[in-house]
């Protein structure tokens, strides 16, 4: 006798300490002992079909959704750029204006010259209106 046993043999022959017996209506149903024909149309593949139709629904309904996303990102970043051209533009265009009435104050320069007088109002009054475009045009957006 092999010292080992063979697979499935308790080797020390004592009974209840080997493997134990698969049930004989394992893989059946309750109720008759015949199969259960969804689970073995399954395990035969006959429902391949319906999986390759519900796969392919996914991957479409997958890839519709990310076309929307990189649409979405893309007029974020088209905003976004606006947005630091249309700064940048602000900055360029009231720069010499500033640089000048500071210029001019610190020259000696009264507030009640016409001249400083405008350049003042000039440099409060077009950051006020840039201002309240942004706001009017994000309420714009968010409504």
């Amino acid at each position: 006798m092999n010292s080992c046993g063979a697979p499935g043999e308790n080797p020390s022959g004592a009974p209840g300490d080997g493997v134990r017996a698969v049930p004989k209506n394992r893989g059946s149903n309750a109720a008759g002992g015949s199969p259960d024909p969804e689970l073995v149309s399954a395990l035969a593949g006959h429902e391949a079909g319906r999986e390759r139709a519900v796969a392919f629904r996914t991957r479409r309904v997958v890839s519709a959704s990310q076309g929307v996303m990189q649409e979405q990102m893309a007029g974020r970043r088209r905003i976004r750029s606006l947005a630091l051209a249309s700064i940048l533009l602000v900055v360029l265009l009231l720069g010499p204006l500033v640089w000048w009435a500071v210029d001019n104050l610190i020259a000696g320069g009264h507030l009640a010259d016409p001249a400083s007088q405008l350049a003042l109002w000039v440099c409060i009054l077009c950051p006020a209106l840039a201002a309240s475009a942004l706001v009017a045009g994000w309420m714009r957006h968010r409504s």
